[in-house]
Parts: structure tokens; C-alpha cells; sequence
């Protein structure tokens, strides 16, 4: 632990694909979706113990949710919990969580993540954000973490990665190439080719290398955050990132800096990792029953299999000659949906906005 390194945690997505869990007021990032008692972000921040010190975490959330980090991080000071007005994208995210770190402390190197991953292999997740941090310390380069891939999977970006250009004697290899979601057919020649990695949305690098890469590739978004520097970290700070965010546009981080970025490496590694992006990822990361279904609820089953069921643990379910099926029940909604069809899960918030209001999504 060097008290160089901080942590980023992007916290305000609403992930309306694991509704009706996930809703508006209370997003997946604040639930125990995996069972294990503790929320994702819980469970985020802890991954990080012994990397980063507590006082060097920093969450970037939407406003409404700020009292939810709190309730979830009592650790967190208030300065900790950066509240964004409007979202817009993981660019303007980054920029104020590296602008803010940059001005405490201008040595700093920053790791950055989702607030909703899982990871099964936490020892060498741990090994492996060291390497990173290691090599962002010494060396002027932007890293993401680039997961082995086990399957053609069309949920996620692809990183193509030249093997011959190692950076110095370490794993990590520059980057050729970005592709994002791609069909099935390309998703399966990028896995057999064995030089694509998915692309884990886990960055690391100094905050000078970052904030040179936002004047050099988003540099209206730049400018922004130039202006404001003296109010960031002041009774001012709220007033101007209200200001900033009207100005800033809605782009990653991805597509405004790392795809264009001649700086870019990528580390490939395993830890068992899952962005838990949809009832099918949790079906595939969950723990298993011996027909193959995930239960997380009261539940008593006959005759089913490939199953997720997820409901409250003061309600008896019982479920009785159901295939890879989705079964999910919160805050007085229940899904029964087809897991083969859960991408329809987001048609089906819209429509139950429209036609019963905006208390259910």
C-alpha cells in the first residue's frame, strides 16, 4: 500500500437490466446480488484493502444516490462522495474524480472501477492491480485490464493486443485495436485468434497521464475542468460541477481517449471476473444446485432447471417445471421472463413505465 495510490469507484448507473431488482431509487450497485451479504459496492471497495488507503477512496455517484454511498461506505468522509448533477458518460466521471485527485496530490496514480463487478479470484486480482499500479508509476501510459476470454460473448467490448510489443519486462502489451459488442460470428473469430482480451472497463494510471490525455483527446472536456480548478474541493465545488456538466458531453472514456490514445496497454489476466451486467452473467457467476440453478430466496423447487430465481427471503416460492427461466421478485414486482430473452428486460421497464407510472422501474 503506498499512500500515492486512490481509488475511483463509478457508482451511478441505474443497470435497469437487472430489473425489478435494480430500480431507480436503489440501482444494483447497492444490493447483495450475489447473496453473499454484502452489496456490490461493498464488495468493490473491499476488493481493494491493502491496495489503496481508506481515506484515498473516492466514489463518483449521481447526487440522488450519495446518502445510499454513505449508508453502504460509513468509512467515507462527505469529500469522498463526489455527486454528479446529470450523468454523462465515464469521461466527464473520470475527469472530475482525476481533476480533484490531481490537485490533492499531483504524484497520485489512480485505479478506476465499476461499482458493479464481480471477482471470484481476489488474490490474483489483487497481484495483478500491483502490476498495474507498478508499471503506471514508472512509465507514461494509460492501462486497462484485459480479462481471458471463455466464450464468444457478445455483452462485451473486445481489446486487440500486439504480443510482440511487451512494455519493458512487464506482461502488459500495447493495444492495436478497441471493438465494442460485436456479433456473434466476429465475437468467435476474436476468441479463436487468441491476441483479443475482453475489455473489463478497469483502468490504472497516473493522474498527470490522464489529465494530459483529456488535454490532448477531450480537450473541450479539459478546458472545463482547467476553468474550475480553484473551486474543486471548496464550498464552491457543487456549484461549478453543476456548471461543468451542462458543458460536458456524453462520452466514455473509451471512445474520447483510450481508442485514440498511442499510449494505451492492456495487462491480460484471469481472476474469475464478471461485470454482473445482466440476470444471465449472475446466472453464470452464481453458485449452482445440482440442476444447474441459481436460488437466492425461500425457495422449494420441482422438475427445474437453468434457473434464476431471486426473490425476498421472507417469501416461500415454489417453482414447478420451469427450463432457463428468470424468476425475480422486488419491491412488489415480480419478473418470470425466459433467460434467452432477457435483453427484452429493458422493453419491458419502458412499457411498464408507460402504461403504470414511473413507481415501478
Amino acid at each position: 500500500m503506498t499512500q500515492n495510490t486512490y481509488l475511483v469507484v463509478m457508482a451511478g448507473g441505474i443497470g435497469s437490466r437487472f430489473w425489478p431488482f435494480s430500480r431507480t431509487n436503489n440501482p444494483k450497485q447497492f444490493h447483495d446480488v450475489l447473496g453473499v451479504g454484502k452489496s456490490m459496492l461493498r464488495l468493490t471497495v473491499d476488493r481493494f484493502a491493502g491496495i489503496c488507503p481508506p481515506e484515498n477512496v473516492f466514489v463518483v455517484t449521481n447526487r440522488d444516490y450519495t446518502e445510499l454511498v454513505q449508508k453502504h461506505l460509513p468509512e467515507l468522509q462527505p469529500d469522498q462522495i463526489l455527486g454528479e448533477p446529470i450523468g454523462r458518460n465515464t469521461a466527464p466521471c473520470i475527469a472530475y474524480a482525476s481533476y480533484r485527485i490531481a490537485q490533492r496530490d499531483p504524484n497520485a496514480t489512480i485505479i478506476v472501477t465499476p461499482a458493479d463487478h464481480a471477482v471470484l479470484k481476489e488474490d490474483v486480482f489483487q497481484d495483478v492491480i500491483r502490476q498495474a499500479v507498478g508499471a503506471a508509476q514508472q512509465n507514461n501510459v494509460l492501462i486497462t485490464l484485459g480479462i481471458q476470454p471463455s466464450r464468444p460473448d457478445t455483452g462485451y467490448g473486445y481489446i486487440q493486443y500486439m504480443d510482440e510489443q511487451k512494455l519493458g519486462d512487464t506482461n502488459l502489451r500495447k493495444v492495436k485495436t478497441f471493438t465494442e459488442k460485436p456479433n456473434l460470428e466476429l465475437a468467435q473469430m476474436f476468441v479463436d485468434s487468441g491476441d483479443f482480451l475482453w475489455n473489463s472497463g478497469l483502468f490504472v494510471w497516473r493522474a498527470d497521464v490522464i489529465v494530459q490525455a483529456f488535454h490532448q483527446y477531450l480537450s473541450d472536456i479539459a478546458e472545463v475542468f482547467d476553468d474550475g480548478l480553484p473551486q474543486l474541493g471548496t464550498a464552491q465545488e457543487e456549484e461549478f460541477i453543476n456548471e461543468a456538466y451542462s458543458r460536458c458531453r456524453n462520452i466514455s472514456i473509451d471512445y474520447g481517449v483510450m481508442e485514440k490514445a498511442d499510449n494505451v496497454y492492456v495487462l491480460p489476466a484471469d481472476f474469475g471476473w464478471s461485470d454482473l451486467g445482466t440476470w444471465d452473467s449472475l446466472h453464470r457467476m452464481g453458485h449452482h444446485d445440482a440442476d444447474g440453478n441459481v436460488v437466492d430466496g425461500d425457495a422449494i423447487l420441482y422438475d427445474t432447471k437453468e434457473c434464476v430465481i431471486k426473490t425476498p427471503s421472507e417469501r416461500l416460492v415454489v417453482v414447478q417445471g420451469l427450463e432457463g427461466y428468470i424468476v425475480a421478485e422486488y419491491d412488489n414486482v415480480l419478473l418470470i421472463c425466459k433467460r434467452t430473452e432477457e435483453q427484452r428486460v429493458k422493453d419491458f421497464v419502458a412499457d411498464v413505465k408507460s402504461k403504470k407510472g414511473a413507481g415501478y422501474n
